[in-house]
């Protein structure tokens, strides 16, 4: 019996180590990991998907039949968004806007996050708490406060008042992405340059701001990315079609009697546009950033 049970055992052994059932097993789990990502990513892909063959569609197709493909493609809906709305000027403004918040963002959050990173001195964690935990804070607790300011400071109706509002609303995830960072430098390349007579400035100039380059374009990228989008805020502080951003115009589309849905939905993928394409292009820049800050800092 024992024989016997020695047999079975060392034959159940072999089953279980048998090549064949390693590679199914092998092959199952890849395919379960392939089924669950391609879920996720459909969830993801859809909407965009949906607003591409929308806005193909004409409007009495998009009502009558909203999911299924357009009987002929109305690529003149895009060139009415263009026309109708004055696209491209808005276009230049929301550029104008998301790069100026972009540099102002990267200057104040790249001096701030190499003082607190680099030196040492009391209240420094403090300081760097009280900045970092404007991100608990609702941005929309924000509205009165900074219409009083634009107001007070005459930027009402103006692109430079949306170019601080923002550049301000992203500090707190600026500061704790390129403070993080900063910190992941290894000192003993600023004790070298200091040695070899580098001031303050030199060191932050010629030292830790090209090194920090990964940190400041994760931190840049996001504050682009809300400066582009960004509508309520910009529906706040400005009025004129002359201070109008991006957003603002898909709006053009819409009024009190009827609403030109295909075309507005044109305007809207003209939009997202900029967006998706920055994130394309350096989305390898930001997963190195926000992993070197997160493991090294």
């Amino acid at each position: 019996m024992k024989a016997l049970q020695t047999h079975h055992s060392s034959e159940e052994h072999s089953i279980r180590n048998s090549p064949v059932l390693k590679m199914l097993g092998t092959a199952l789990g890849k395919a379960g990991v392939i089924l669950v990502l391609g879920f996720f990513f459909l969830i993801a892909a859809f909407p965009l998907i949906w607003l591409f063959i929308s806005s193909l569609k004409t409007n009495l197709e998009l009502q009558i039949s909203p999911f299924t493909l357009p009987k002929v493609p109305q690529w003149g809906n895009y060139g009415n968004a263009l026309t109708m709305a004055n696209l491209p000027a808005l276009f230049l403004h929301s550029i104008y806007v998301a790069f100026g918040a972009v540099f102002l963002n990267l200057f104040v959050t790249s001096l701030a996050g190499f003082v607190l990173s680099r030196e040492q001195f009391r209240g420094r964690d403090a300081i760097h708490t009280v900045l970092t935990a404007g991100v608990l804070v609702p941005i929309i607790s924000f509205m009165v406060p900074y219409f009083t300011l634009i107001t007070k400071a005459r930027l009402y109706d103006n692109l430079l008042a949306l170019i601080i509002v923002y550049s301000s609303i992203n500090i707190p995830v600026s500061m704790f992405l390129v403070t993080a960072f900063m910190r992941s430098i290894p000192k003993e390349m600023e004790e070298a340059a200091v040695i070899d007579g580098c001031s303050f400035l030199q060191r932050y100039t010629k030292i830790v701001l090209p090194l920090a380059q990964t940190g400041l374009v994760t931190a840049g990228t996001f504050c682009f990315i809300y400066a582009w989008n960004e509508f309520i805020m910009a529906l706040l502080l400005t009025s004129s079609s002359s201070s109008r951003t991006l957003q603002l115009g898909i709006r053009f589309f819409t009024s009190q009697f009827v609403t030109d849905y295909t075309s507005m939905y044109a305007a809207i993928m003209i939009s997202i546009i900029p967006s998706i394409a920055l994130y394309t292009m350096l989305h390898n820049r930001i997963i190195s950033g926000l992993t070197a800050g997160a493991v090294k800092g």
